[in-house]
């Protein structure tokens, strides 16, 4: 079997990209490209390191939006990349380029969605005096965590927690998660194929 190919989005130190890696020797999908919007992006260290392909698209030397969406998906297509995770990728996107991936685009958000959507999601959990959090991955579509819930996984939140405690707890997750979810994307599109 083919493995589908997966482009990464991220902006940060690539923690979700390294779970993801990690996983596919034994998954039915391959990272062909990591793209960044951050130049100095911890997670481009890492795809060289391990060989996975880069494409570094600074937000800003674009004039619009519009502009840099279409230089991210020229890069996605010319690797050949089926479906695009986005693994701490810090911008939002445009309806056009959500439509132009539609169902074929998914997101690890650091809680258990609906509940906390957008950013700062484990303080927004521990301000509300929720006992519990944890992580989602869903299709994005075009609100701000809105999309289909694929899979969640639960975190306590203990007595004393800070966020940097809550979401150490919760990264720990997303990384068994995101790879398992991106797994079985793979396979029901390889079997659907």
């Amino acid at each position: 079997m083919t493995p589908l190919q997966v482009g990464v989005l991220v902006s940060g130190r690539g923690s979700n990209l390294r779970a993801l890696q990690q996983a596919s020797s034994t998954a039915a999908y391959r990272v062909a490209l990591v793209v960044s919007n951050v130049a100095d992006a911890g997670a481009l260290a890492f795809a060289a390191d391990v060989g996975v392909p880069t494409a570094v698209l600074p937000h800003r030397a674009y004039p619009t939006r519009a502009a840099f969406e279409s230089a991210v998906t020229e890069a996605l297509r010319a690797a050949g990349v089926e479906l695009v995770v986005l693994a701490g990728f810090m911008r939002v996107l445009t309806p056009v380029f959500v439509g132009a991936w539609a169902g074929r685009i998914v997101n690890i958000h650091p809680s258990l969605l609906p509940a906390f959507p957008g950013l700062d999601a484990p303080g927004q959990a521990l301000r509300a005096g929720a006992t519990v959090s944890g992580c989602t991955v869903h299709l994005v579509d075009e609100g701000t965590d809105t999309g289909p819930i694929l899979a969640q996984a639960e975190v306590p939140i203990l007595p004393g927690d800070t966020e940097d405690t809550l979401a150490a707890r919760i990264l720990v997750e997303e990384h068994r998660l995101l790879p398992r979810v991106v797994d079985a994307l793979a396979r029901q599109r390889r079997a659907a194929a």
